[in-house]
């Protein structure tokens, strides 16, 4: 550190806090440790007392944390994301909309490698509103070498797709088939549908068409085909998904022709949950329990799937980790374990 003239100070940096006293109307910090002093703080350093500050010396290679966290920031942020202004050596980062936010475990876990470095998110997948707080970076020290924050960047600059992106949900038209005898023939009332549309509503999209089957192979195909021709881009088909003989969903769909994904997932509830694809569109198999409970793999799924993304085998098999939902009487989600 070194003791400048106040007048001799602008660019430089505090190097501890500076308490500002005025009797009867204040008393406290008036600027920070590691304030970076401009032209319009000299008149009130002066008022205060201050003809002399100490300030760090200005070692080449340094930068401070400010300008540390705000490229950090800067690095990791993809679509969908905004950034406040360095607060303390931290900056905030928040969703510019509604949507799910996108996080690369293995890119945040990177730069978290990086001694000084620190980077703390949401879990990956998280839905959050516009102005959510999705992360926060900053670096540890005052100064930090700048080959680290160098470093960091080089380390985004690997991967293809953004550390933290908040992708929106795609307004979709959907269609819905409810299938069992006994709704079919009349003979109870059909509660799949009603919940299934406004599940689909909320997420902000659009159920175009919504059909009664039979646990009949030919009548669940012909449902579908019929909203696949009306422009369906996604189609949910409720009921008859246990092994039971007469549950002939999964049947239906593999016998059209869909790439089976997956006939089962590590997800309580959900566990009978399936997923195939009709070239680009989705049609999943949904369990009863999409009925009754408040929160099911269906919950977990159908969001990314509306940002545009194609699910693999692969991505329903890693929600077993954190795939069971404990039910809760009072539903938190998604402020709770479930899907993380």
């Amino acid at each position: 550190m070194e003791k400048i003239k106040v007048q001799d100070s602008v660019g430089t940096i505090l190097i501890h806090d500076m308490t500002q006293i005025i009797p009867g109307v204040v008393k406290g910090p008036r600027f920070r440790k590691g304030h970076i002093v401009r032209e319009e703080d000299i008149p009130i350093l002066l008022s205060m007392g201050k003809e002399h500050i100490f300030v760090w010396d200005q070692t080449p290679g340094l930068i401070h944390e400010n300008e540390a966290a705000e490229r950090l920031a800067r690095a990791i942020s993809g679509s969908g994301i905004s950034l406040d202004e360095p607060k303390e050596g931290k900056v905030t980062l928040t969703a510019a909309h509604d949507g799910l936010l996108y996080a690369s475990e293995d890119g945040i876990l990177a730069l978290n490698t990086l001694e000084g470095v620190i980077l703390a998110t949401l879990h990956n997948h998280y839905p959050v509103k516009k102005g959510d707080q999705i992360a926060g970076t900053r670096v540890v020290p005052l100064m930090i070498d700048e080959k680290v924050i160098i470093v960091a960047e080089e380390i985004v600059g690997t991967y293809s797709q953004p550390i933290l992106d908040v992708l929106p949900l795609k307004q979709l038209k959907v269609g819905i088939v409810v299938t069992g005898s006994e709704v079919y023939h009349g003979r109870i009332q059909d509660k799949f549908g009603p919940v299934l549309r406004a599940k689909v509503e909320n997420w902000g999209s659009l159920v175009i068409d919504q059909a009664l089957a039979s646990d009949d192979v030919s009548i669940i195909q012909s449902s579908i085909q019929k909203q696949l021709s009306m422009g369906a881009e996604m189609i949910l088909v409720s009921g008859g998904m246990s092994v039971d003989p007469d549950d002939v969903t999964p049947a239906a769909i593999k016998g059209m022709g869909a790439e089976l994904i997956t006939y089962g997932a590590p997800v309580l509830p959900g566990a009978m949950f399936m997923l195939a694809y009709l070239g680009d569109v989705p049609i999943m198999g949904l369990p009863g329990c999409v009925m009754y409970s408040k929160k099911t793999v269906f919950d977990l799924v159908a969001p990314r799937m509306l940002t545009g993304e194609r699910l693999t085998r692969l991505d329903i098999v890693k929600l077993g980790v954190g795939g069971l939902c404990l039910e809760c009487p009072v539903c938190t989600y998604p402020r709770c374990s479930f899907g993380k």
